[in-house]
């Protein structure tokens, strides 16, 4: 692995002037150039499983910004369509999916998974050839609890309460549930390791609706799962964790999961994120919302994160994703603050 990745330092534990810096969701509708090729795609699916236009999304904010990392375009949900539920996305309803049972959880099939999922590991494959080499390749999955909640409910809710109630319902399809999505998650994030990704990501978006009990069991064992799995065949390549919400778990969500990196959500304090550091390094936590407000919103907002944890081991990233609306500007004002560091 190149030495000039300064990504992977920094998960080594190293500090770096300037943070390594990228976004959540870089590569999405604040851009033009996105909403052209997304016209061009046909359907959302469409998009994340042809090679040609996810590689071509994926590569516009490097383009644009020179970002020190870049991560696959792709979604959470292409785990649970490649195990033979439906999956789609209604333009301002989100993804639908019809709702699974305990019965549709025993018959969930993973016989065709990596043959359905191989666009995917083709876009990373040319993504790594065509990347700049001192570009970290990120590669991702869902967490199984977030991605459960969406297999249950059908849809995105407030506070995932359908999939709360059937967790507490029909306890032994729930864990089956997580098991068979750890399992299909992990062998996801290894294709996509040997694919060419340097770094994978684990997104746990809900991870915050839940109680002490149900953190522990539902998202930690899940993920925890699923570090082994990976590290048993790629020792060495990091794993960051970004359990979303998840406030108090924090340290344990890390200790308990062995992930290496941290995502930090922009609601955690500097105080516990300097804590939550010194075990190791961390990912965030800028709110999205200064980022749209650009000024001196956006400006103080970089700069209490750059004074509180820049002389540790800090990948400089917003606490969620990139929104919608946000001004190209300001992400470029953004961009110039973190890289005049020194």
């Amino acid at each position: 692995m190149p030495e000039n990745r300064i990504m992977l330092d920094v998960l080594k534990g190293k500090t770096a002037a300037p943070p390594p810096l990228w976004m959540m969701r870089q590569a999405g509708r604040y851009l033009p150039e996105y909403r052209e090729t997304r016209k061009r795609a046909g359907s959302f699916l469409d998009l994340c499983y042809n090679p040609d236009l996810a590689v071509e999304v994926t590569l516009q904010p490097i383009e644009r910004f020179g970002f020190d990392a870049s991560i696959l375009f792709s979604d959470i949900l292409v785990v649970p369509h490649a195990l033979g539920r439906d999956v789609r996305f209604e333009e301002g309803r989100g993804p639908l999916l019809t709702p699974i049972s305990a019965a549709g959880i025993s018959a969930l099939d993973g016989k065709t998974f990596h043959v359905n999922l191989e666009p995917v590991y083709e876009a990373v494959r040319r993504l790594r050839a065509k990347l700049p080499g001192e570009t970290t390749l990120i590669g991702f999955c869902g967490a199984p609890w977030t991605v459960a909640t969406y297999m249950i409910a059908g849809h995105g809710t407030p506070d995932q309460a359908p999939a709360r109630l059937f967790a507490y319902r029909e306890p032994a399809a729930f864990l089956q549930l997580l098991k068979v999505l750890a399992d299909h998650s992990a062998a996801y994030l290894i294709r996509q390791i040997e694919a060419g990704a340097d770094v994978v990501q684990i997104f746990d978006s809900w991870s915050g609706v839940l109680d002490e009990a149900s953190f522990e069991l539902f998202c930690v064992k899940p993920v925890a799962d699923i570090v082994r799995q990976v590290r048993a065949v790629h020792p060495d390549v990091p794993v960051i964790g970004f359990p979303k919400g998840a406030g108090d778990h924090y340290r344990r969500y890390r200790q308990k999961t062995g992930v290496t990196g941290l995502g930090l959500d922009w609601t955690v304090p500097l105080t516990a994120a300097q804590g939550l550091q010194r075990d190791g390094a961390v990912q965030g936590n800028l709110d999205p919302l200064r980022l749209v407000a650009g000024g001196k919103a956006l400006a103080e907002g970089v700069e209490a994160i750059l004074k509180a944890l820049g002389d540790g081991p800090l990948i400089f990233n917003l606490g969620h994703g990139i929104t919608p609306e946000t001004p190209l500007a300001h992400v470029e004002q953004m961009v110039k603050q973190v890289r005049s560091v020194s």
